[in-house]
Protein backbone atom coordinates (compact mmCIF):
# COMPACT_ATOMS: atom_id res chain seq x y z
CA UNK A 1 0.00 0.00 0.00
CA UNK A 2 1.41 3.37 -0.99
CA UNK A 3 1.02 6.10 1.61
CA UNK A 4 0.05 9.56 0.36
CA UNK A 5 2.76 12.22 0.26
CA UNK A 6 2.17 14.38 3.37
CA UNK A 7 3.83 17.43 1.78
CA UNK A 8 1.34 20.00 0.50
CA UNK A 9 1.49 20.38 -3.25
CA UNK A 10 1.38 23.91 -4.63
CA UNK A 11 -1.68 24.78 -6.66
CA UNK A 12 0.57 26.28 -9.31
CA UNK A 13 3.54 24.34 -10.71
CA UNK A 14 6.81 25.59 -9.13
CA UNK A 15 8.39 26.20 -12.54
CA UNK A 16 5.50 28.51 -13.38
CA UNK A 17 5.99 30.33 -10.07
CA UNK A 18 9.69 30.90 -10.79
CA UNK A 19 8.94 32.18 -14.29
CA UNK A 20 6.27 34.52 -12.88
CA UNK A 21 8.84 35.85 -10.43
CA UNK A 22 11.36 36.45 -13.22
CA UNK A 23 8.77 38.21 -15.35
CA UNK A 24 7.65 40.32 -12.38
CA UNK A 25 11.18 41.55 -11.65
CA UNK A 26 11.84 42.60 -15.21
CA UNK A 27 8.38 44.13 -15.66
CA UNK A 28 9.10 46.22 -12.59
CA UNK A 29 12.44 47.27 -14.07
CA UNK A 30 10.76 48.20 -17.34
CA UNK A 31 8.12 50.29 -15.59
CA UNK A 32 10.78 52.03 -13.53
CA UNK A 33 12.83 52.90 -16.61
CA UNK A 34 9.74 54.23 -18.38
CA UNK A 35 9.51 56.84 -15.60
CA UNK A 36 13.09 58.09 -15.92
CA UNK A 37 11.90 61.03 -18.01
CA UNK A 38 9.90 62.39 -15.08
CA UNK A 39 11.75 60.94 -12.07
CA UNK A 40 15.40 60.50 -11.17
CA UNK A 41 16.53 56.84 -11.09
CA UNK A 42 17.67 57.27 -7.48
CA UNK A 43 14.18 58.46 -6.53
CA UNK A 44 12.62 55.36 -8.10
CA UNK A 45 15.11 53.03 -6.38
CA UNK A 46 14.24 54.73 -3.10
CA UNK A 47 10.49 54.35 -3.68
CA UNK A 48 11.02 50.68 -4.50
CA UNK A 49 13.04 50.08 -1.32
CA UNK A 50 10.57 52.05 0.82
CA UNK A 51 7.72 49.87 -0.43
CA UNK A 52 9.48 46.55 0.11
CA UNK A 53 10.80 47.69 3.53
CA UNK A 54 7.35 48.71 4.75
CA UNK A 55 5.85 45.41 3.63
CA UNK A 56 8.59 43.41 5.33
CA UNK A 57 8.47 45.42 8.56
CA UNK A 58 4.69 45.04 8.71
CA UNK A 59 4.72 41.27 8.25
CA UNK A 60 8.03 40.27 9.87
CA UNK A 61 8.23 42.67 12.83
CA UNK A 62 11.93 41.94 13.46
CA UNK A 63 13.36 41.74 16.96
CA UNK A 64 16.13 44.29 17.36
CA UNK A 65 17.28 43.37 20.85
CA UNK A 66 19.71 40.65 21.79
CA UNK A 67 22.11 41.07 18.87
CA UNK A 68 25.84 41.65 19.17
CA UNK A 69 27.80 44.48 17.59
CA UNK A 70 29.09 41.97 15.04
CA UNK A 71 25.55 40.97 14.11
CA UNK A 72 24.68 44.61 13.51
CA UNK A 73 27.85 45.17 11.49
CA UNK A 74 26.94 42.27 9.20
CA UNK A 75 23.34 43.38 8.66
CA UNK A 76 24.42 47.00 8.05
CA UNK A 77 26.92 45.82 5.41
CA UNK A 78 24.20 43.58 3.92
CA UNK A 79 21.79 46.51 3.74
CA UNK A 80 24.42 48.75 2.18
CA UNK A 81 25.15 46.14 -0.49
CA UNK A 82 21.43 45.81 -1.18
CA UNK A 83 20.87 49.56 -1.51
CA UNK A 84 23.96 50.24 -3.60
CA UNK A 85 23.30 47.24 -5.85
CA UNK A 86 19.87 48.57 -6.72
CA UNK A 87 21.13 52.14 -7.10
CA UNK A 88 23.91 51.10 -9.49
CA UNK A 89 21.70 48.94 -11.72
CA UNK A 90 19.02 51.64 -11.99
CA UNK A 91 21.67 54.19 -12.94
CA UNK A 92 22.83 51.70 -15.55
CA UNK A 93 19.26 51.26 -16.83
CA UNK A 94 19.19 55.01 -17.43
CA UNK A 95 22.16 54.74 -19.82
CA UNK A 96 22.02 51.38 -21.60
CA UNK A 97 19.32 48.86 -22.66
CA UNK A 98 17.71 46.77 -19.95
CA UNK A 99 18.90 43.44 -21.37
CA UNK A 100 22.49 44.63 -21.72
CA UNK A 101 22.56 45.99 -18.17
CA UNK A 102 21.23 42.80 -16.57
CA UNK A 103 23.57 40.66 -18.67
CA UNK A 104 26.58 42.64 -17.46
CA UNK A 105 25.31 42.60 -13.88
CA UNK A 106 24.99 38.81 -14.01
CA UNK A 107 28.76 38.46 -14.44
CA UNK A 108 29.26 39.38 -10.76
CA UNK A 109 27.48 36.41 -9.18
CA UNK A 110 28.56 34.20 -12.09
CA UNK A 111 32.23 34.81 -11.31
CA UNK A 112 31.51 34.25 -7.63
CA UNK A 113 29.94 30.90 -8.51
CA UNK A 114 33.17 29.62 -10.05
CA UNK A 115 35.62 31.49 -7.80
CA UNK A 116 35.93 28.65 -5.32
CA UNK A 117 36.30 25.94 -7.95
CA UNK A 118 39.61 24.22 -8.60
CA UNK A 119 38.42 22.44 -11.71
CA UNK A 120 39.94 23.69 -14.93
CA UNK A 121 36.75 23.06 -16.88
CA UNK A 122 34.94 25.71 -14.82
CA UNK A 123 37.20 28.30 -16.44
CA UNK A 124 35.22 27.65 -19.62
CA UNK A 125 32.28 29.49 -18.04
CA UNK A 126 34.49 32.46 -17.19
CA UNK A 127 35.83 32.62 -20.74
CA UNK A 128 32.33 32.29 -22.18
CA UNK A 129 31.03 35.08 -19.95
CA UNK A 130 34.03 37.22 -20.91
CA UNK A 131 33.25 36.66 -24.58
CA UNK A 132 29.69 37.79 -23.91
CA UNK A 133 30.90 40.99 -22.27
CA UNK A 134 33.14 41.75 -25.26
CA UNK A 135 30.30 41.11 -27.70
CA UNK A 136 28.03 43.53 -25.83
CA UNK A 137 30.09 46.40 -27.17
CA UNK A 138 29.66 45.25 -30.76
CA UNK A 139 26.78 46.18 -33.04
CA UNK A 140 25.23 48.41 -30.38
CA UNK A 141 24.58 51.41 -32.56
CA UNK A 142 25.80 53.67 -29.76
CA UNK A 143 23.27 52.23 -27.29
CA UNK A 144 25.97 50.94 -24.92
CA UNK A 145 27.91 53.64 -23.11
CA UNK A 146 31.03 53.07 -21.04
CA UNK A 147 29.52 54.66 -17.93
CA UNK A 148 26.36 52.56 -18.23
CA UNK A 149 28.38 49.37 -18.67
CA UNK A 150 30.63 50.16 -15.71
CA UNK A 151 27.61 50.85 -13.50
CA UNK A 152 26.13 47.47 -14.44
CA UNK A 153 29.41 45.75 -13.60
CA UNK A 154 29.50 47.69 -10.30
CA UNK A 155 26.00 46.43 -9.56
CA UNK A 156 27.24 42.90 -10.24
CA UNK A 157 30.05 43.43 -7.73
CA UNK A 158 27.59 44.57 -5.07
CA UNK A 159 25.42 41.58 -5.99
CA UNK A 160 28.33 39.23 -5.31
CA UNK A 161 29.06 40.88 -1.94
CA UNK A 162 25.38 40.74 -1.13
CA UNK A 163 25.38 36.95 -1.70
CA UNK A 164 28.27 36.48 0.72
CA UNK A 165 26.74 38.77 3.33
CA UNK A 166 23.30 37.13 3.00
CA UNK A 167 24.74 33.86 4.30
CA UNK A 168 26.22 35.59 7.35
CA UNK A 169 23.01 37.53 7.94
CA UNK A 170 20.94 34.35 7.82
CA UNK A 171 23.22 32.77 10.42
CA UNK A 172 22.93 35.61 12.95
CA UNK A 173 19.38 36.92 12.40
CA UNK A 174 16.45 34.46 12.70
CA UNK A 175 13.89 34.04 9.96
CA UNK A 176 13.40 37.14 7.87
CA UNK A 177 14.47 39.57 10.60
CA UNK A 178 17.80 40.28 8.94
CA UNK A 179 16.16 40.84 5.58
CA UNK A 180 13.67 43.35 7.01
CA UNK A 181 16.39 45.24 8.87
CA UNK A 182 18.75 45.23 5.86
CA UNK A 183 16.02 46.53 3.56
CA UNK A 184 15.37 49.38 5.96
CA UNK A 185 19.09 50.17 6.16
CA UNK A 186 19.35 50.22 2.36
CA UNK A 187 16.42 52.62 2.24
CA UNK A 188 17.95 54.92 4.85
CA UNK A 189 21.27 54.87 2.99
CA UNK A 190 19.64 56.36 -0.12
CA UNK A 191 17.32 58.74 1.75
CA UNK A 192 19.82 61.67 1.92
CA UNK A 193 20.27 61.53 -1.88
CA UNK A 194 16.50 61.85 -2.34
CA UNK A 195 15.50 64.13 0.52
CA UNK A 196 18.71 66.19 0.63
CA UNK A 197 18.02 68.23 -2.54
CA UNK A 198 14.58 69.15 -1.17
CA UNK A 199 16.18 70.59 1.96
CA UNK A 200 18.25 73.01 -0.12
CA UNK A 201 15.39 74.09 -2.34
CA UNK A 202 15.78 71.62 -5.23
CA UNK A 203 13.22 68.87 -4.63
CA UNK A 204 12.52 66.17 -7.18
CA UNK A 205 9.04 67.02 -8.56
CA UNK A 206 8.38 63.28 -8.81
CA UNK A 207 8.04 63.10 -5.01
CA UNK A 208 4.83 65.12 -5.19
CA UNK A 209 3.45 63.42 -8.31
CA UNK A 210 0.76 60.89 -7.29
CA UNK A 211 1.24 58.90 -10.51
CA UNK A 212 4.98 58.47 -9.92
CA UNK A 213 4.45 57.59 -6.26
CA UNK A 214 1.86 54.97 -7.17
CA UNK A 215 3.96 53.44 -9.92
CA UNK A 216 7.04 53.55 -7.68
CA UNK A 217 5.16 51.52 -5.09
CA UNK A 218 4.06 49.12 -7.85
CA UNK A 219 7.72 48.70 -8.86
CA UNK A 220 8.52 47.78 -5.27
CA UNK A 221 5.84 45.12 -5.26
CA UNK A 222 6.75 43.75 -8.70
CA UNK A 223 10.51 43.75 -8.15
CA UNK A 224 10.64 42.49 -4.56
CA UNK A 225 7.44 41.26 -2.92
CA UNK A 226 5.95 39.25 -5.81
CA UNK A 227 9.15 37.41 -6.88
CA UNK A 228 10.09 36.67 -3.27
CA UNK A 229 6.68 35.14 -2.60
CA UNK A 230 6.75 33.05 -5.79
CA UNK A 231 10.25 31.74 -5.20
CA UNK A 232 9.67 30.96 -1.53
CA UNK A 233 6.77 28.67 -2.46
CA UNK A 234 8.55 27.19 -5.50
CA UNK A 235 11.70 26.27 -3.55
CA UNK A 236 9.70 23.98 -1.28
CA UNK A 237 9.27 21.44 -4.08
CA UNK A 238 11.64 22.45 -6.88
CA UNK A 239 15.10 20.92 -7.23
CA UNK A 240 17.86 23.51 -6.66
CA UNK A 241 19.55 22.61 -9.96
CA UNK A 242 16.33 23.26 -11.89
CA UNK A 243 15.77 26.49 -9.99
CA UNK A 244 19.28 27.71 -10.84
CA UNK A 245 18.84 26.99 -14.54
CA UNK A 246 15.53 28.85 -14.61
CA UNK A 247 17.04 31.88 -12.89
CA UNK A 248 19.80 31.93 -15.49
CA UNK A 249 17.14 33.09 -17.94
CA UNK A 250 17.10 36.48 -16.21
CA UNK A 251 19.15 38.35 -18.86
CA UNK A 252 16.89 37.05 -21.62
CA UNK A 253 13.82 38.08 -19.64
CA UNK A 254 15.31 41.55 -19.20
CA UNK A 255 15.92 41.88 -22.93
CA UNK A 256 12.35 40.77 -23.65
CA UNK A 257 10.96 43.26 -21.11
CA UNK A 258 13.05 45.99 -22.68
CA UNK A 259 11.62 45.14 -26.08
CA UNK A 260 7.96 44.86 -25.02
CA UNK A 261 7.78 47.62 -22.41
CA UNK A 262 10.32 50.12 -23.71
CA UNK A 263 10.76 49.27 -27.38
CA UNK A 264 14.49 48.59 -26.88
CA UNK A 265 16.14 46.44 -29.52
CA UNK A 266 19.47 44.66 -29.41
CA UNK A 267 21.83 43.94 -32.28
CA UNK A 268 22.69 40.35 -33.35
CA UNK A 269 26.03 40.44 -31.56
CA UNK A 270 24.37 41.63 -28.36
CA UNK A 271 21.83 38.79 -28.50
CA UNK A 272 24.74 36.39 -28.98
CA UNK A 273 26.44 37.95 -25.96
CA UNK A 274 23.30 37.42 -23.92
CA UNK A 275 23.21 33.75 -24.92
CA UNK A 276 26.88 33.37 -23.92
CA UNK A 277 26.22 34.75 -20.44
CA UNK A 278 23.05 32.67 -19.97
CA UNK A 279 24.87 29.46 -20.97
CA UNK A 280 27.82 30.35 -18.73
CA UNK A 281 25.42 30.97 -15.84
CA UNK A 282 23.71 27.61 -16.38
CA UNK A 283 27.11 25.89 -16.42
CA UNK A 284 28.31 27.69 -13.29
CA UNK A 285 25.03 27.00 -11.47
CA UNK A 286 25.31 23.27 -12.14
CA UNK A 287 28.85 23.17 -10.77
CA UNK A 288 29.03 21.54 -7.30
CA UNK A 289 28.96 24.10 -4.49
CA UNK A 290 27.95 27.05 -6.64
CA UNK A 291 25.35 29.56 -5.51
CA UNK A 292 21.97 29.50 -7.17
CA UNK A 293 20.74 32.72 -8.75
CA UNK A 294 17.56 34.01 -7.18
CA UNK A 295 15.56 37.17 -7.00
CA UNK A 296 14.29 36.54 -3.52
CA UNK A 297 15.36 35.23 -0.16
CA UNK A 298 15.49 31.68 1.04
CA UNK A 299 14.73 32.21 4.72
CA UNK A 300 16.52 30.27 7.38
CA UNK A 301 13.35 28.60 8.53
CA UNK A 302 11.94 27.67 5.14
CA UNK A 303 10.63 24.11 5.46
CA UNK A 304 12.72 21.76 3.36
CA UNK A 305 13.37 24.45 0.77
CA UNK A 306 16.40 22.61 -0.53
CA UNK A 307 15.77 19.01 0.41
CA UNK A 308 13.68 17.80 -2.52
CA UNK A 309 16.46 16.58 -4.75
CA UNK A 310 15.22 13.15 -5.75
CA UNK A 311 18.05 11.56 -3.82
CA UNK A 312 20.76 13.58 -5.52
CA UNK A 313 23.57 14.85 -3.36
CA UNK A 314 23.20 18.50 -4.35
CA UNK A 315 24.13 21.53 -2.29
CA UNK A 316 21.30 23.82 -1.24
CA UNK A 317 20.96 27.16 -2.96
CA UNK A 318 22.39 30.36 -1.64
CA UNK A 319 20.56 33.47 -2.85
CA UNK A 320 22.03 34.98 -5.99
CA UNK A 321 19.86 38.08 -6.57
CA UNK A 322 19.32 41.39 -8.17
CA UNK A 323 17.29 42.54 -6.82
CA UNK A 324 15.48 41.91 -4.17
CA UNK A 325 17.03 40.42 -1.15
CA UNK A 326 18.31 37.13 0.10
CA UNK A 327 18.88 35.29 3.32
CA UNK A 328 20.70 32.00 3.03
CA UNK A 329 19.56 28.79 4.64
CA UNK A 330 21.25 27.99 7.91
CA UNK A 331 24.47 26.12 7.47
CA UNK A 332 24.82 26.86 3.78
CA UNK A 333 27.92 28.21 2.17
CA UNK A 334 27.97 30.77 -0.61
CA UNK A 335 30.60 28.84 -2.52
Amino acid sequence: MTLPDPRPRPRVHPVVLVLVGIASVQLGAGIAKSLFDVADPTTLVWLRLVTSSLVLLAFVRPRLRGHSARDWAVVVAFGASLGLMNWAIYQSFARIPLGVAVTLEFTGPLLLAVAGSRRARDLVWVVLAGLGVVLLGVDGGGSVTLVGALLAVLAGGFWASYILLSARTGASWPGLDGLAVASTIGTLLLTPAVVGPALVGHPDPALTDPRVLLLGAAVGLLSSVVPYSCELVALRTLRPSVFGILMSLEPAAAALAGLLVLGETLGPAQWLALVCVVVASVGATRAPGSPVPTEGPVPAEAPDATSVTDGADEPGPVPFTEKSHGVAPEGSSPL
